[in-house]
């Protein structure tokens, strides 16, 4: 089919199965090559520090402790030499039809056995949070390893099941999603008119075992997410990313 300036000579196809509508999540397996995250896995391992958190009003670090217990580290595609995250980056801009310019760099965490991320949402209410100049529509999360228990990516307000019942955002209810090595998920975080989802709370449920590539390095995932448009995170256990809305 003759293309624009901007298109490409090919068609491409990338499976995906539709998880959820409420909130939208897709499933795409096998997106990256064992070799891309082993590639990724490596790249990040010396660089890795205590994951951070956003804070609302009135919250201190020490207030939060305990809700986001992995590690992990910011890397851009531009920084890579092995080419890898520039290969996973364009993928993730055809599967979600959003610019590469729009992301941030890959946020790769890795969740060792008993590590979590409590429940919450990508993006950010300025009710909450102040005024944004830009905020997270998407993440996709790109698992980087094997998981044999626990570590599931979950919605617990999936078709709006739990809500409104004095939800404990300790626990891990609902649709779960199991980490397997190379597959990605995509979950929006904004419906298309720009307000927040309140079904796409989400979290990381803790890690019991891992089939990563050594005890005391168990690998899951890779997660990237977005700002006002789309969210691309990638997760050393997990690798993040996230994508700007240009403004």
């Amino acid at each position: 089919m003759p293309h624009g300036e901007t298109g490409e000579p090919r068609v491409v196809s990338i499976p995906f199965q539709v998880l959820s509508w409420k909130p939208r999540a897709l499933y795409f397996p096998n997106f990256a090559t064992s070799e891309q995250c082993k590639s990724i896995i490596e790249m990040s391992r010396s660089k890795l520090k205590p994951s951070t958190l956003a804070l609302r009003k009135g919250e201190t670090a020490e207030s939060t402790k305990g809700i986001r217990t992995s590690s992990g580290t910011f890397i851009s595609a531009q920084e890579d030499k092995t080419g890898s995250l520039e290969v996973v980056e364009r993928k993730i801009a055809r599967a979600t039809m959003i610019p590469r310019s729009h992301g941030e760099a890959f946020n790769i965490l890795r969740y060792e056995i008993g590590q979590r991320y409590v429940s919450h949402y990508d993006a950010f209410n300025p009710a909450e949070y102040g005024t944004q100049k830009s905020q997270r529509i998407a993440s996709f999360l790109l698992y980087l390893s094997d998981v044999e228990e626990g570590g599931e990516t979950m919605f617990p307000f999936e078709n709006d099941s739990n809500m409104g019942i004095g939800y404990d955002y300790k626990k891990c209810i609902g649709l779960r999603v199991k980490p397997r090595r190379g597959d990605g998920l995509l979950f929006y975080s904004l419906f298309p008119n720009g307000t927040i989802d309140k079904a796409r709370v989400g979290g990381s449920s803790r890690t019991s075992r891992s089939l990563g590539p050594s005890p005391d390095y168990p690998v899951q995932a890779v997660t990237l997410g977005s700002r006002t448009n789309h969210s691309q995170r990638a997760v050393l256990s997990g690798l993040a990313k996230s994508v700007l809305d240009g403004k």
